[in-house]
């Protein structure tokens, strides 16, 4: 049974509120993981989602550790939530770079896939931070340097480019609108299965004994649009993704 690891998709936000002279606080916790945790439940894969305020102290150190999954998900999770574990934060103390623990874990035959938002690639402002990193050594893309979102309030559609691959192939287009991704350029070696406004969209990579794919929009919200998520093609194209990167298919 192929198990799957989300990091991420999930955030806290504090709001203040203003009534005449006086202000107070706020504090709510929300996840985005339901819909696309949904869909891959429904084709019997097994999804464990770890928030994004959990990823700084329980995200897998080691390769070894790694192991426990066939498939790990960054989504919307920056670098320096795996770079800054607390006891280096917050104590001082050396600890492993998860960041090389990732590439090495797909080396030996992990799949690693990177879905698009804010805090994804280089993402809002360049804060996601994973240009020049180990894990950009092994997916599939070359990240910019710099904030590399692209807004399309108004929608747009994408294409495959690539129909035989078994990730899109038996996905029914056309492909709902999204609202938004992004951009990176290819690595050489990449495999280009999906594109919106000539972007890459969806790329997928053998890496040693590993695969990994790169998804420039959301999973769900804002980016991926509710038409997007209702679409039958929707659990079919990231349940076929999944199995594809576990080596499955």
């Amino acid at each position: 049974m192929t198990r799957i690891l989300v990091a991420g998709e999930s955030w806290v936000s504090q709001t203040t509120h203003y009534k005449g002279f006086d202000s107070f606080t706020s504090v709510t916790f929300h996840t985005g993981i339901e819909p696309f945790a949904n869909a891959l439940t429904s084709r019997g894969l097994v999804v464990d989602h770890l928030p994004a305020h959990e990823v700084p102290e329980r995200f897998p150190r080691t390769a070894d550790e790694l192991s426990a999954w066939d498939v790990v998900i960054l989504s919307d999770i920056g670098a320096n939530s795996l770079l800054l574990h607390p006891d280096t934060w917050q104590g001082g103390h050396r600890t492993p770079n998860r960041l090389f623990a990732l590439a090495e874990w797909v080396r030996g035959g992990g799949g690693l896939a990177m879905a698009g938002g804010y805090l994804s690639f280089q993402g809002f402002e360049g804060k996601a931070f994973f240009h020049g990193t180990p894990v950009e050594d092994v997916l599939p893309c070359v990240i910019s340097s710099y904030d590399d979102r692209v807004e399309v309030p108004d929608g747009v559609e994408s294409k495959t480019v690539d129909d035989a691959h078994v990730i899109v192939s038996g996905v029914r287009g056309p492909w709902p609108a999204l609202l938004g991704y992004n951009r990176f350029g290819l690595k050489d070696d990449a495999v280009l299965l999906a594109e919106i406004n000539s972007d890459p969209l969806l790329a997928v990579r053998q890496v040693g004994r590993g695969r990994t794919l790169a998804w420039a929009s959301d999973i769900a919200p804002h980016w991926c649009t509710q038409d997007f998520m209702d679409w039958d093609g929707y659990p079919v194209l990231f349940a076929n993704a999944c199995r594809w990167l576990a080596g499955s298919e």
